[in-house]
């Protein structure tokens, strides 16, 4: 399971979006036309607009499990853990920190996460990459969630920053897919979050964190040293790097399962 099942527990990994016109619900085609038109002002070329948006429609699919996805950490801690860290996940962890060492070790040195942290992030979100990144057209999920009027400032905002991903050449159009909420990649950015916190990391002009394994784990890093994470300290509940974490997941239960999750393949 990827972080689609938490969207709504990611609201923290935002940034502030500007005001949007684009009148939520009714009409469909006249919103995305709206919309079309705030995109091309904030200077979304009319190229990324219509590959973008047009013929874009409406899925269902999308509305209906963003209803039922907000019961997801109604089981215990005790109940949640044991369907995410099995012996078989930690096993392949402990594997990519000795196959990533030397990267993750000048990760640690400029941003102060911990290796450990870092590649627990990264294997619940989609198994080190290898797993579920999702495979739902990101600019149709977007579209839906913006349409809709419980949060539609909020996913203008994202369906905004998808297009800046494609405009900035980050990731082609075939690459926009993704899960419910239309988190993108290895560790299930945002598009906003993957605007702000991105790390071109293995220098090739581009944020990439769909094939890049550098970008993909400096970019994690780079959201918690922003959010506050300090260096060197510890990051069980109550600790000020578990608070750091907010930004990565608000759901409590979520952060101790990160905590637990890096304990293991540290051998603690």
């Amino acid at each position: 399971m990827i972080a689609r099942a938490f969207a709504a527990s990611l609201v923290s990994l935002l940034i502030a979006t500007p005001s949007f016109a684009a009148q939520c619900g009714g009409d469909f085609n006249t919103f995305i036309a709206s919309f079309s038109r705030e995109a091309a002002a904030a200077g979304i070329s009319q190229g990324v607009i219509s590959q973008g948006l047009g013929g874009v429609a409406q899925d269902q699919a999308v509305l209906a499990f963003d209803r039922r996805q907000r019961g997801t950490f109604k089981k215990s801690f005790e109940q949640y853990v044991a369907t995410r860290v099995g012996p078989g996940r930690i096993k392949t962890g402990q594997a990519m920190l000795q196959r990533h060492a030397s990267l993750l070790s000048r990760i640690e040195r400029q941003f102060g996460v911990p290796p450990q942290i870092i590649v627990a992030i990264w294997g619940l979100e989609t198994d080190y990459g290898k797993g579920d990144m999702g495979k739902l057209p990101v600019f149709r999920v977007l579209a839906t969630m913006a349409h809709d009027c419980r949060r539609t400032e909020l996913f203008q905002g994202e369906l905004l920053a998808a297009m800046k991903i494609v405009q900035r050449g980050d990731l082609g159009f075939r690459d926009m897919v993704g899960a419910y909420a239309g988190e993108i990649g290895q560790t299930q950015f945002l598009p906003s979050s993957y605007i702000k916190y991105g790390v071109d990391y293995d220098g090739n002009g581009h944020v990439d964190l769909r094939h890049s394994v550098p970008d993909v784990l400096a970019s994690t890093a780079n959201l918690l040293k922003t959010a506050g994470w300090k260096a060197g300290g510890d990051y069980h509940e109550g600790s000020a790097n578990f608070e750091a974490m907010r930004e990565w997941n608000r759901a409590t239960i979520y952060r101790k399962t990160i905590g637990y999750f890096a304990d293991k393949l540290g051998g603690r």
